[in-house]
């Protein structure tokens, strides 16, 4: 019998923390529509603040890549990381009435900053494997959380039914599965120390992208 994939080990460790994203009250919030619009503002900000930093993984990766397949799809995600999910959070500011100068010139607030500095420094100090695993909460993590809103009935507010749209979309969720499958190639003969590494890494992103809901429901400052 074939050992299980390593991304199925990584997500059955990390699940605690990827069912409590789906039970906060910021994700709960934009499934029923009922989500202030002043938190649903900070998401934006700050996750505009985020993809920026987070296509900078993508473009490690096209560097890193072993062949040319996956240099081909690293690609086409950072392609639809900068000109799809970045769009829609553009057409997202608009509709707060934030300018594109705005958008900008946010500042990151120190749970943005710190994530994004983890990403990228694992991206560019570490191997495939680490890149993979620290991207991934986030890319897979918000299919997952996108699926399960879309099971219900969609909020009559357009902003949150379109971001339900987007994270529950087949591109999404087709760029996640690749994504998936790539960590397992690349990782397929670890050994069990450089396994325990990965899962270290994959829990740290999950327990940023956890504290990321925190920040955009309760507000954060530098003091």
């Amino acid at each position: 019998m074939s050992s299980p994939a390593l991304s199925d080990s990584l997500y059955r460790a990390a699940q605690p923390l990827w069912d409590a994203q789906l039970d906060h009250p910021f994700v709960k919030g934009i499934g029923d529509g009922t989500l202030e619009e002043a938190r649903f503002r900070r998401w934006v900000l700050q996750d505009y603040g985020y993809l920026k930093e987070f296509s900078r993984i993508f473009a490690w990766a096209v560097a890193k890549a072993d062949r040319l397949e996956s240099m081909a799809w690293y690609a086409k995600v950072l392609d639809l990381t900068l000109n799809g999910e970045m769009e829609l959070h553009r057409s997202y500011a608009a509709r707060f009435g934030i300018t594109p100068e705005a958008l900008e010139a946010e500042p990151m607030w120190p749970t943005t900053r710190a994530y994004t500095d983890f990403l990228v420094r694992t991206a560019a100090d570490g191997d495939m494997a680490d890149l993979l695993a620290a991207l991934l909460p986030c890319a897979w993590g918000y299919v997952v959380i996108g699926r399960a809103l879309a099971k219900g009935p969609l909020p009559d507010d357009a902003r949150y039914a379109d971001w339900i749209a987007q994270y529950a979309s087949e591109e999404f969720a087709g760029a996640a599965e690749w994504l998936r499958g790539e960590l397992d190639r690349v990782a397929a003969d670890v050994t069990p120390e450089k396994a325990a590494r990965l899962r270290e890494i994959f829990l740290l992103s999950s327990r940023y992208e956890l504290r990321f809901w925190d920040m955009c429901w309760e507000g954060e400052s530098w003091g």
